[in-house]
């Protein structure tokens, strides 16, 4: 009970508007308990989020929060942590925000190793736009955009996490409440970009096989004895075809953007400073 009253004050008192049945309740409990757990100020955490289901989240936690435009929520994060880096950062968005209209962002935050986190809701469909199909929907589906199968193969959020070069990255599953909260906390206390993969079932446009009946029929978890600095091993697991794994796939450690910006800065000032001693010295 004590916990829960914890995790209430991270609340903002603003009824989330998802569908009944809709995944997104369980990330967002894992959320604010994990935030509780955390014991973070809620003046010193940020939330951006992009367009869709998903980045309707700020609105929901007691933060400072920023509902930005469509598939750009990760830019913008990077820029509140660089101009504040005492703030704890999360993004959130959706498999269609963050990996169509807003792709071209991840492999920058990844590689830059910008010291935030990112929540990707992954239900594999455009809830909020009425059912067409999304960069993670599976083959052949019938939706709005594809009424006689959809062709493509689906994108793995997880494993692009992998190869972009995320030095933190997992996936967990809405159902799996406390498993779920136990990976934000990791990530969140990671020193690095954490990148965390979401699974969720749309519970009314959901004609993929992302549901939670299949989902729990081929879970299983990353083996206690992974090493999370083996990316050949992560990426086997992260792309397993036969079962869905949940876990901890990649864990390193490198400076962040922001341990490189107070190099540039230093240099900068010596240099800034030598020109200023022979400035000086020409009116001597």
């Amino acid at each position: 009970m004590e916990e829960q009253d914890r995790s209430c004050e991270y609340l903002s008192g603003v009824s989330p508007v998802w569908c009944p049945g809709c995944g997104y309740y369980g990330i967002l409990s894992a959320l604010v308990e994990g935030l509780a757990d955390l014991k973070l100020p809620t003046n010193e955490l940020a939330l951006i989020s992009g367009i869709g289901c998903s980045s309707r989240l700020p609105y929901f936690v007691k933060a400072y929060g920023f509902h930005s435009i469509h598939g750009r929520g990760l830019p913008i994060a990077q820029g509140v942590k660089t101009a504040n880096p005492e703030l704890t950062v999360l993004a959130v968005g959706g498999d269609g925000d963050g990996l169509a209209i807003g792709g071209g962002h991840l492999p920058h935050i990844a590689r830059n190793n910008v010291d935030m986190t990112y929540l990707l809701f992954n239900n594999a469909i455009y809830g909020m736009t009425k059912g067409q199909f999304s960069p993670t929907t599976v083959l052949f589906p019938t939706t709005k955009t594809s009424p006689f199968g959809f062709l493509g193969d689906a994108v793995n959020p997880s494993a692009l996490a992998i190869v972009y070069g995320a030095s933190f990255v997992a996936r967990g599953f809405s159902v799996k409440k406390e498993h779920l909260k136990d990976l934000i906390i990791q990530g969140i206390q990671h020193r690095g970009f954490s990148f965390i993969e979401v699974l969720a079932s749309c519970s009314s446009f959901n004609t993929t096989d992302m549901n939670v009946a299949r989902i729990i029929k081929n879970l299983q978890m990353v083996p206690e004895d992974h090493n999370p600095e083996n990316g050949i091993e992560a990426m086997r697991l992260a792309t397993d075809k036969e079962k869905i794994n949940l876990g901890v796939f990649v864990r390193s450690q490198r400076p962040t953007l922001g341990d490189r910006f107070q190099e540039v800065q230093k240099k900068a000032k010596g240099k800034a400073s030598a020109a200023m001693e022979d400035l000086l010295a020409q009116f001597a």
